[in-house]
C-alpha cells in the first residue's frame, strides 16, 4: 500500500452553515469566525440539493454540503491500479489527521487559510470529486455525485444542528473526540492506527 500524500483535506469543513433552507431569503450562518467572504453572502436556494446538479451550485451551497465530520482529513491509505482508479472497498482510514485539525472539535483550525498551511490540502471541488471516491460513504458530495440522497441526518434535513450532531454521533459519524494529530508521529506509527469507523 501506498500512503495518499494528498490526504490533509479540511475540505470537509464547511464555510457556511445554513439555519433553515425553506426560502431563498433565509440567512446563512457562518459556523467559523474566519470563514467569512463575499461568497458566502450567496443565497441557498430552496432544496438545492435535489433540484440542481453538483456543477451548477453556488459557493455557499456547495459549502452546506458539507457535514464536517472531518472523515477527510483523516491520513489514509490509498490502493491505485495503473490507470490512478481507487477501489473504495481497499481504502483504509487512520484515525491521524492533519496538524491543522483540532481533534477536541473536530474542526480545522485554520480553514479559511488552510492551503497557506497545509500547501497539499487539497480543496474538493467538481472537477477533482471525481478521483476522491475514497471520501467517507457517508459525505454528502460523494453520495450526490452518486445519484443518491443525502443522509437523514444532514442539517440541510434536520435544520437543526444539535439534532444533526446527536443523530451524527449516533450513526457513529465524525472525528471529533477520537483522532490524534500528525504532528511527531512517524509512518511506521501511522500504520498501527488504521481504524474501521470510516467507511469508503
Amino acid at each position: 500500500m501506498t500512503m495518499n500524500l494528498l490526504n490533509k483535506s479540511t475540505d470537509n469543513l464547511p464555510d457556511v452553515y445554513v439555519s433553515q433552507v425553506k426560502s431563498e431569503t433565509k440567512p446563512i450562518v457562518s459556523l467559523f469566525a474566519d470563514s467569512e467572504s463575499d461568497e458566502a453572502s450567496e443565497t441557498l436556494r430552496p432544496q438545492f440539493w435535489e433540484r440542481f446538479k453538483l456543477d451548477e451550485l453556488n459557493h455557499s451551497e456547495w459549502e452546506a454540503l458539507c457535514d464536517g465530520c472531518g472523515s477527510c482529513c483523516l491520513i489514509k491509505y490509498i490502493d491505485e491500479d495503473e490507470n490512478g482508479d481507487v477501489d473504495e472497498e481497499l481504502v483504509e482510514y487512520t484515525d491521524v489527521t492533519c496538524q491543522l485539525m483540532d481533534c477536541a472539535t473536530g474542526y480545522c483550525g485554520q480553514y479559511a487559510t488552510r492551503q497557506e498551511h497545509v500547501p497539499d490540502c487539497i480543496q474538493l471541488a467538481m472537477d477533482n470529486l471525481p478521483q476522491m471516491m475514497w471520501l467517507p460513504s457517508h459525505c454528502a458530495y460523494k453520495r450526490l455525485y452518486k445519484g443518491q440522497s443525502l443522509p437523514s441526518w444532514h442539517l440541510l434535513l434536520t435544520q437543526n444542528a444539535v439534532a444533526t450532531q446527536q443523530k451524527m454521533r449516533a450513526a457513529n459519524v465524525g472525528v471529533a473526540g477520537r483522532c490524534v494529530s500528525e504532528t511527531g508521529m512517524s509512518d511506521e506509527e501511522m500504520e498501527d492506527r488504521v481504524v474501521h469507523w470510516v467507511n469508503p
